[in-house]
């Protein structure tokens, strides 16, 4: 396998190059409408809604189709490595899913609970992110070697951007306009634009950039993982050169957030089972906060009061006080619903008073901020 995965190093990096001059490849699927949300539903429903398939996948596209892999890492023949991912529209409205031994993605109407359709024909989706206006989200396939976007008005592939396998986190600008693709096969990040629909550059010089990728909040800085040096790599997005930095000293990195300010990085360990609180001037850690085991996430909420870190292995959630980096508690599993192996798919609404947290089995818990309990358990 690793043996496999040097190989098409040199290749991957010459597709990414290469579809700097293409734009990507319009993709049909199976029509459909999205269900109109009632204000206030009254019951749930266990209706599993439609299922949309992609049928083409379009230029630049690998040849691979995985069925019944003895372990989920060999779904990707680039990348072994497992993760899953969630986005919420910022209208919070509709939350899509989904983890990297999956082949679809899932479909929840947030207001009612339901599951309202899966989107078929993936082989290794990593990375969803939705559009600021709420009608469309990429979607990252490492093994597939693209990012599409597809509208949520019938959950069509309106855009294809072949990227090269190993295609993996995302990073977008507040404005939309602007989308960042780590490719852990490769070691690099594509810089897409998403008004003119083309990939402009290629950034070079990580070292197996994974999931964990996060955007200044002024969209000048961008901070990439590698999780194969334990390092954040610190890219000055307004030089000509893309300047660029690292902070070391992680453990198994996974994931990270950065604040408002910009002066504060948050990074997992799951190594360690801590948070690292990092000063992004010096690069200097300012503390670690002990967490559950395996820490995989660490989101921010939006007003910057508290952090989450997803704690996989203890299937829990760790509360984080920012304003002194003290421990606030543990959400687990209550009589509302379990948590099952969170990892770094976790969302936050607005007013940062309710989280969503991505399951093993796909389904999401709704979990209460404030009070640390799990409140529901939405697409089961």
């Amino acid at each position: 396998m690793k043996r496999l995965r040097t190989m098409h190093r040199t290749m991957i990096a010459t597709t990414a190059l290469a579809a700097l001059a293409l734009s990507g490849a319009a993709v049909t699927t199976a029509g459909a409408v999205v269900p109109e949300k009632p204000e206030k539903p009254e019951k749930k429903s266990s209706s599993k809604g439609f299922t949309t398939t992609v049928v083409d996948f379009g230029a630049y596209t690998s040849e691979v189709e995985v069925e019944n892999p003895a372990e989920p890492e060999d779904r990707d023949p680039t990348v072994d490595a497992t993760n899953n991912t969630l986005a919420v529209s910022p209208d919070e409205r509709l939350a899509v899913a989904t983890n990297s031994y999956s082949d679809h993605l899932v479909v929840i109407d947030v207001r009612s609970g339901r599951k309202i359709a899966e989107i078929k024909g993936y082989v290794s989706p990593r990375n969803i992110l939705f559009a600021p206006d709420s009608r469309s989200f990429t979607v990252s396939d490492s093994a597939r070697g693209v990012v599409d976007r597809i509208s949520v008005f019938g959950f069509r592939v309106t855009r294809r951007f072949p990227l090269g396998a190993g295609v993996f986190g995302t990073a977008q600008s507040r404005d939309g306009k602007w989308l960042y693709a780590n490719n852990a096969a490769a070691d690099t990040v594509t810089v897409v634009d998403l008004a003119r629909n083309r990939p402009t550059d290629v950034i070079t010089g990580f070292h197996e950039p994974r999931q964990g990728t996060a955007l200044s909040y002024s969209g000048e800085t961008l901070y990439v993982t590698n999780y194969g040096k334990g390092e954040v790599s610190v890219v000055d997005l307004t030089s000509k050169d893309r300047t660029m930095r690292q902070i070391g000293g992680f453990h198994g990195l996974r994931a990270v957030s950065v604040n408002r300010a910009g002066d504060r990085l948050y990074a997992a360990n799951s190594e360690t089972a801590e948070i690292s609180v990092v000063d992004t001037a010096s690069g200097e850690t300012i503390t670690t906060v002990p967490v559950g085991e395996k820490p995989y996430g660490a989101a921010l909420s939006p007003d910057g009061s508290v952090l989450l870190s997803g704690d996989m292995k203890s299937n829990t959630l760790t509360a984080v006080n920012t304003a002194d980096n003290s421990v606030i508690g543990t959400v687990k599993s209550g009589p509302k619903g379990a948590l099952k192996g969170p990892r770094q798919a976790i969302g936050f609404s607005a007013d940062s008073k309710t989280a969503w947290v991505l399951n093993d089995d796909l389904t999401v818990a709704e979990v209460d901020v404030e009070h640390l309990k799990v409140t529901d358990i939405l697409g089961d």
